[in-house]
């Protein structure tokens, strides 16, 4: 801990934060005290800081007098922002103690303080005591962190909306669910200081600002990755388990593997959640009446694999799949490999493009493939149209109607339930936002750099209409992500991977042709596109790993 000179700002007076939406709850004697057998009690003087914005493997910190106060560093006036004051019996921490990342956000104390502060292991055996308090932990936790997306915290990225790199960074940190704020060079004045103060012509951008001074030029997803902690690196020769693929099945086989004892790392080209963290909100998964956002779900997920001694490395794209001396080694596009007794494949599937004219040129800027909280924010009220008929589609255009005046929903049949649940199609024949164009098709993207409108064309009558638009949402089906595959274990003839009797006939359901390669969820031929049965394929997987590795004398 280090100590740092008071702001010229009084901020010793400042009250205590409400908790409005659950994301400050305080504490329970109880909890207090059962917390303390695990943790370590301090007396700090005002000014000191607990954490700092970039700091990894922090603990947690409950306030047992005084007050702390939570603050970004880098505000938008560039002196530190306020973001939350806690008194007695509140918790500072964030979601990053639980996910091994950097945090984002450094907590000061406001007043001399008496705090209690429990390690990350120390915590894991606390919560196992109370499930109540680790539940009230995390999802704390999971709303701050969405304060903090809302706010700007985090990292800062400069570049202009036109920019492909630009785009893929805000996308990397929009699917990791990394606090950022986006400043564009082509009308942000503020953006154009910040690049003159630190020498930075705007031909090299984009770039991303970190702490407040650390500085990278268009960086690497990885580089990045690595700047705030989302790669692992590897901890031993050889794991038990390779996961390729961090959707609900490899997470959910990530979660089963490593609580059985069987060392287990995660790879994944981009995020944890896969296509599910993009949905704003998954209704029929069980234990969920009220539903729950992909990206919470995600996040549960990686803390609970984490719990159990699984690692992450993200960005990590499987390249390719080989045999070395009785061993599968899992090549990655970054140059790098890993060994394993044992892989499963959980790579599921992309979205497919929409190829007509326009998409090459407005792709980078204008044209999605999920649309999270962070599409929305770009699209607040702006009309814009979702091309696709599924629940993906229907999820889609019923979470943008929230806030764009005007939901567009261009379906090439008539019958909107034939391909989306029937809840579902209801909810969107029932707001007055979503228009729903039947038998149609988007034909043309018009607009220069940034898209203006989309010509949608009736597939009977051959009558076009251009339609106003500033965002297109495409979500047109998907193609199975096999092709490092090719050549290593049979796909079928769409490029699915097939497994047990359609492999080789044997029993195993999730086995392939190679011994110790398994497949589950959407990548899997023959399996149920849906996020429930992607979870239960990667759960019982496991017992097939099990099976196969105590045959082969590795466990």
């Amino acid at each position: 801990m280090s100590t740092s000179s008071s702001s010229e700002v009084e901020l010793a007076e400042l009250p205590e934060t409400p908790d409005t939406t659950g994301a400050y709850p305080r504490l329970s004697d109880e909890q207090i005290m059962l917390l303390s057998q695990y943790g370590e009690r301090k007396a700090l003087t005002e000014d000191t800081m607990l954490f700092c914005e970039g700091d990894r493997d922090c603990g947690l910190f409950v306030v047992l007098d005084g007050r702390v106060r939570v603050v970004q560093e880098d505000g938008p006036e560039g002196e530190p922002r306020v973001i939350a004051v806690h008194g007695r019996g509140r918790f500072v921490g964030d979601l990053s103690i639980l996910t091994g990342q950097a945090v984002y956000v450094t907590a000061v104390a406001q007043t001399d303080v008496e705090v209690l502060e429990v390690p990350y292991d120390r915590l894991k055996e606390a919560v196992t005591q109370d499930q109540a308090l680790g539940d009230l932990i995390l999802r704390a936790f999971i709303l701050r962190r969405n304060l903090h997306a809302d706010l700007g915290a985090g990292l800062r990225i400069i570049g202009s909306r036109y920019s492909a790199d630009t785009r893929r960074l805000r996308d990397f940190a929009s699917r990791n669910r990394i606090p950022s704020r986006w400043e564009d060079v082509e009308e942000d004045p503020e953006a154009e200081e910040t690049l003159r103060a630190f020498g930075i012509p705007p031909d090299q951008t984009p770039v991303v600002i970190w702490k407040g001074h650390t500085v990278l030029r268009n960086p690497s997803t990885t580089e990045l990755a690595d700047l705030i902690g989302l790669r692992a690196a590897p901890s031993r020769e050889a794991y038990d388990l390779v996961v390729v693929g961090a959707g609900p099945g490899g997470l959910a086989a990530a979660v089963y593997a490593a609580s059985e004892g069987l060392s287990t790392v995660v790879l994944d080209a981009l995020a944890t959640g896969g296509q599910a963290a993009t949905s704003s909100q998954i209704e029929n998964y069980l234990g969920f009446p009220a539903g729950i956002s992909g990206a919470e779900l995600a996040d549960r997920a990686v803390v609970q694999a984490r719990k159990f001694g699984a690692a992450f490395s993200i960005p990590g794209e499987a390249a390719s799949l080989t045999r070395a001396d009785g061993y599968h080694v899992v090549g990655l596009a970054e140059g790098e490999s890993l060994i394993a007794h044992a892989v499963l494949v959980a790579t599921g599937v992309r979205y497919r493009r929409l190829e007509v004219p326009g998409t090459d040129r407005l792709e980078g800027g204008s044209v999605y493939y999920a649309a999270t909280e962070f599409e929305a924010r770009l699209c607040r009220q702006d009309p814009v149209t979702v091309v696709g008929g599924g629940n993906s589609a229907g999820q889609a255009a019923c979470f943008l109607a929230r806030q764009s005046p005007g939901v567009n929903l261009v379906i090439r049949h008539d019958d909107l339930r034939r391909d989306m649940s029937r809840y579902l199609a209801d909810r969107v024949e029932q707001s007055p936002r979503i228009k729903v164009w039947r038998n149609s098709e988007v034909c043309e993207l018009i607009g220069e750099n940034a898209l203006e409108e989309v010509l949608v064309r009736h597939l009977h009558s051959g009558e076009e209409h251009r339609v106003a638009t500033t965002a297109l949402f495409v979500m047109i089906g998907a193609a199975p992500h096999t092709g490092w595959l090719q050549g290593a274990i049979p796909l079928d003839t769409k490029g699915f991977i097939l497994t047990g009797a359609a492999a080789d006939g044997s029993d195993g359901m999730f086995e392939t042709r190679r011994e110790g390669v398994f497949a589950v969820g959407d990548v899997r031929s023959g399996s149920v596109k849906r996020v429930a049965s992607a979870v239960g394929e990667g759960s019982v997987a496991i017992r097939h790993v099990h099976e196969y590795l105590e045959a082969a004398g590795r466990r």
